[in-house]
């Protein structure tokens, strides 16, 4: 099969097109015939070196958010079908750890990661377990289907299970555009809090306010001011903040004083994507 094979670190010259042997499913596997495969920055920052993931090491095939249908199952696989359309969870755990067994594979020891240090979705195939190769509905397309894993699994982290958010939370999303972001607001949504939206142009606030953001705000100017007034004075409950360090003046200046018992909740960062 032909694959995109990083064999160095650097800019676009550290990758080109190679025939690869095509993956054999193992007894739990299914393969993928890749339709589509998401960028992510992961990708680029492995790209130019040195690797990030334990265990990463070149030649490297990269592409984490990947779509497609499949194409081939293992001999103990009933749970998907030669044609299925589906979606693929990059995270692959030991699968008997305790954060395993609690549904966090994410903090595995022994964490592999599809494209970032196993082989990805640059390629015309993909092998992957079985129970990581989720069914897309009929009318979802495969494009959109590639888009989601990273960002949609990393904002629902952020989101609900660092920040907590609940009914009425102030919400502010720092770089409201970003694929992250664009999750994070439409979940915020979902559990009824309001949302901040910051961005660094107009056209990117206009793709928030149409995802349902209440407040839009300019990154280029203070915000905490804004977030004040926006809230009666209270500030901001949750700071999104996936750039990881735009936002720190404003977490000492912005969110809600004294709310000690919230603290967690004040970072509630975006993991690297």
């Amino acid at each position: 099969m032909r694959a995109l094979v990083q064999t160095a670190f650097g800019g676009p010259e550290a990758v080109a097109v190679q025939r690869v042997p095509e993956p054999e499913p193992g007894p739990h596997d299914v393969v993928v015939r890749v339709a589509a495969c998401a960028l992510n920055r992961l990708d680029l920052l492995q790209r130019r070196g040195p690797g990030m993931l334990p265990g990463f090491s070149l030649p490297h095939i990269a592409g984490m958010d990947i779509a497609g249908h499949v194409v081939a199952t293992g001999a103990s696989v009933t749970s998907r079908a030669v044609g299925d359309r589906v979606v693929i969870d990059p995270t692959v755990g030991c699968g008997s750890c305790a954060h395993c067994l609690a549904g966090e594979r994410g903090h595995c020891a022994a964490l592999r990661v599809i494209g970032g240090n196993a082989p990805g979705g640059y390629a015309e195939f993909v092998a992957v377990p079985a129970d990581l190769a989720h069914p897309v509905p009929e009318h979802v397309g495969l494009v959109e289907a590639a888009a989601l894993p990273t960002p949609w699994s990393t904002a629902w982290q952020a989101t609900y299970r660092v920040g907590e958010v609940g009914p009425d939370d102030c919400v502010v999303v720092q770089a409201a555009a970003s694929s992250v972001s664009i999750a994070a607001i439409q979940l915020a949504k979902r559990a009824g809090a309001r949302v901040v939206a910051v961005a660094s142009t107009d056209e990117k606030l206009a793709a928030a306010a149409g995802l349902g953001a209440d407040l839009l705000l300019r990154g280029d100017a203070p915000i905490s001011g804004p977030v004040r007034d926006f809230t009666g004075g209270r500030g901001a409950d949750v700071v999104l903040d996936p750039s990881a360090s735009a936002l720190r003046p404003f977490l000492l200046s912005g969110v809600r004083e004294g709310d000690h018992e919230r603290t967690g909740r004040d970072a509630a960062a975006a993991a690297p994507s």
